[in-house]
């Protein structure tokens, strides 16, 4: 897959702990508008995806995740690779956080199930939207140091991981 961009904040000891997260998301595109998880409480858009567990594909990943944010269920068939990001950066509480997040185009089925939030999920209000690329941007640009300052770091670097494949997306040309 394509290295989209990587974020490297150099603001860790590389020779002390690390956490490794890969994880998946999903781009799904339709009237111009991007499928996007709007977290409520502190009013950001991020692309529906996230952890692989042990042992799991990431097609399987990616239909369980974005089912589990939107509601949505992703066409099996229609998943294809778009891009990757490689994100280095201080941990939470280890000294490293590692992760490659893998996007893929895909379609969804027109009717939208109940998510199944995790606490966090929940109580972030996290809410499927369809949304132009251009606003998601915009609201994140907004959001980014209010996250950064009431969530975490990590948090807010997501917000510019996602603004920037937005921004992608459009120089490309697919919405």
């Amino acid at each position: 897959m394509r290295l989209l961009f990587e974020i490297d904040k150099k603001d860790y000891n590389k020779n002390g702990t690390s956490f490794v997260r890969p994880s998946v998301r999903g781009i799904i595109i339709k009237d111009g508008k991007i499928a996007m998880v709007h977290s409520l409480k502190y009013d950001y858009y991020k692309f529906p995806g996230g952890g692989i567990k042990a042992g799991e594909e990431h097609r399987e990943t990616l239909l369980r995740e974005v089912k589990e944010e939107t509601g949505l269920r992703v066409c099996p068939d229609s998943v294809k690779e778009y891009g990757l990001v490689h994100r280095i950066q201080k941990g939470m509480k280890e000294d490293m956080f590692i992760q490659d997040n893998y996007y893929y185009f895909c379609d969804a089925e027109n009717d939208v199930e109940e998510q199944e939030l995790d606490d966090y999920e929940a109580e972030e209000k996290f809410t499927l939207e369809f949304v132009t690329p251009q606003y998601a941007i915009d609201v994140n640009k907004t959001s980014i140091s209010i996250v950064a300052e009431q969530v975490n770091e990590v948090y807010s670097i997501m917000l510019e991981r996602d603004s920037r494949i937005l921004e992608i997306l459009m120089e490309e040309g697919y919405c």
